[in-house]
């Protein structure tokens, strides 16, 4: 088994703690896991992306150009950027929250909702979900990391305790079962399309 996850977004999304957690998960399923982060100006709303490679034997961090398997775009348009990497088995797990970068709201730029939807297309298999309307049905914006992991999980063959245990243990105690709650809303995402 070898998997290739690509994470992918603007920085304060939880890309960076989605892809930690991802990772653990792998570690604790007795799997070799190598990871790498490119964060930029992340914390200023720029790019943000997360390579994870998940095997039996993992030799390199960098997925290479048409190897994702899982495209996870953590906002609506940075898929766009990563076109280079799907296959004909990728997968994308988009959430539809937008993030308007300064050259759209600067009218510099339109947001390029047509190219969104010519990119989608390209996918094998494509769920779209707006994990920012369910976190805040949920109780708290800052799930949304959480939520994207659960629709990524029912594709993993890691169990549920894992992940459970693993979030538990990387999010702030006193968010702890919102995450769980988040997390199984993902679940049902994918479970049920």
């Amino acid at each position: 088994m070898m998997t290739n996850v690509l994470m992918v977004g603007v920085g304060g999304q939880g890309i960076i703690l989605a892809s930690d957690i991802l990772s653990e998960v792998a570690l604790l399923s007795n799997y070799d896991v190598k990871k790498n982060e490119i964060h930029g100006m992340s914390q200023r709303g720029g790019a943000v992306v997360s390579h994870i490679r998940i095997g039996n034997k993992v030799y390199a961090p960098i997925i290479s150009e048409g190897a994702a398997d899982f495209i996870i775009s953590f906002e609506k348009m940075e898929f766009l950027r990563y076109m280079e990497y799907i296959n004909n088995r990728t997968m994308l797990l988009l959430n539809t929250q937008v993030i308007y970068p300064l050259s759209v709201t600067s009218g510099k730029a339109a947001y390029p909702n047509s190219l969104i939807e010519d990119g989608i297309k390209r996918f094998t298999k494509a769920y779209q979900f707006d994990a920012l309307e369910l976190a805040l049905s949920i109780g708290n914006p800052r799930v949304i990391s959480s939520i994207i992991l659960g629709a990524l999980s029912v594709f993993l063959p890691f169990s549920y305790s894992i992940w459970e245990n693993t979030i538990i243990n990387r999010v702030p105690k006193n968010t702890s079962s919102l995450n769980i709650k988040g997390f199984n809303k993902g679940r049902e995402i994918t479970k049920n399309p």
